[in-house]
């Protein structure tokens, strides 16, 4: 039976906090990471430029406002032309980044995304902030928990859902340096930071955050951290051992890693703070309905709109926290074992 975290061969390859052991877990919301990494990607490029629908600070660009005034654009709540606008100085050889909150861009901009951004490959990348239910108190006019969905199925763009404020802060200088329309799509609470400066990141290529054969648990953002804990639980008290993988780029999906997972552990729990019709999970059944059919769970907002309260309440009350991660694993291998 393998112990909490680090003892696991995966956790230590991937350079992981002892995401076991309570004290050592950080508290950093995922927007930070945007804000850190775009400074960042601003000095290394000097075609990097943000614009920002009224929401600088919220979405992390004012630290970006600050370093770069002349290469910072604040357009007010006009998030239609957000995207215009953009994909007009994307043509002119610029990277910008566009800012909002989730809800409004993409929510309210796809049209444009689609047609101007996309159809063109404008070398746009979209923040889409306060992502989830876990937005906490704004409510379901705030939470957009249908953005995955909408946006992977534009041809083109590239669908990226860090797991922690690190990984968030290197997929945003992944993208800045990687050509072509993106979506990265990050949250407003405090999660638990379990990566660190030295854990691997690459657009398009998954994680094993940890071993096991029994199920496969294939997460992304924020909820990672409930994936692997609810593992750990699993081996604890029931020996069952789980690969926890942090399917971070939802398109291009890992398709070769989805369908590993699938072969070697039979059963698969698909976890994502999003509609369960549409998102992650979604894509990793078109993937293993293809190549490798097994039983699968699915761990999401099940057809709901949000509603305001405390975000891990919410996470709760949605069925996406650890106990709900538990229990999905244990009736996957039920299904596993009534096939044999």
């Amino acid at each position: 039976m393998a112990s909490a975290s680090l003892s696991n061969a995966a956790a230590a390859a991937m350079h992981l906090i002892d995401y076991a052991d309570p004290a050592a877990v950080k508290q950093v919301p995922t927007r930070n990471g945007f804000g850190e990494g775009l400074v960042e990607a601003g000095r290394r490029d000097e075609n990097v430029i943000a614009i920002c629908a009224d929401l600088s600070e919220s979405t992390r660009m004012e630290a970006f406002k600050k370093a770069f005034p002349s290469r910072y654009i604040e357009i007010g709540v006009a998030e239609q032309m957000l995207v215009a606008m953009a994909s007009g100085l994307a043509a002119t050889g610029k990277i910008p980044f566009i800012a909002s909150y989730a809800m409004f861009n993409p929510g309210r901009s796809w049209e444009q995304v689609r047609t101007t951004m996309a159809l063109n490959e404008m070398d746009v990348k979209i923040a889409g902030a306060h992502a989830g239910v876990s937005v906490g108190p704004d409510g379901a006019t705030h939470q957009a928990v249908e953005d995955i969905a909408i946006m992977r199925v534009i041809p083109k763009m590239t669908v990226i859902v860090p797991c922690d404020s690190v990984q968030t802060k290197q997929a945003t200088l992944a993208v800045a340096a990687r050509f072509g329309p993106t979506y990265l799509r990050f949250a407003r609470a405090e999660s638990a930071v379990i990566t660190t400066d030295a854990t691997p990141f690459e657009v398009g290529r998954a994680q094993t955050f940890r071993d096991g054969s029994d199920v496969a648990i294939v997460a992304c953002g924020i909820l990672v951290y409930n994936a692997l804990v609810a593992a750990d639980r699993l081996a604890r008290e029931d020996g069952i051992e789980c690969r926890v993988v942090n399917n971070h780029t939802i398109k291009p999906m890992d398709e070769a890693a989805v369908v590993a997972a699938a072969r070697d552990c039979g059963a698969v729990v698909t976890v994502e703070e999003h509609q369960v019709h549409g998102g992650m999970g979604s894509r990793v059944a078109e993937i293993l309905a293809a190549q490798h059919p097994v039983p699968i769970e699915f761990i999401g907002v099940q057809d709901r709109f949000g509603q305001s309260g405390n975000p891990q309440e919410l996470v709760e009350e949605y069925k996406m926290g650890v106990s709900a991660i538990y229990d999905a694993a244990k009736r996957a291998l039920r299904r596993k074992q009534s096939r044999t």
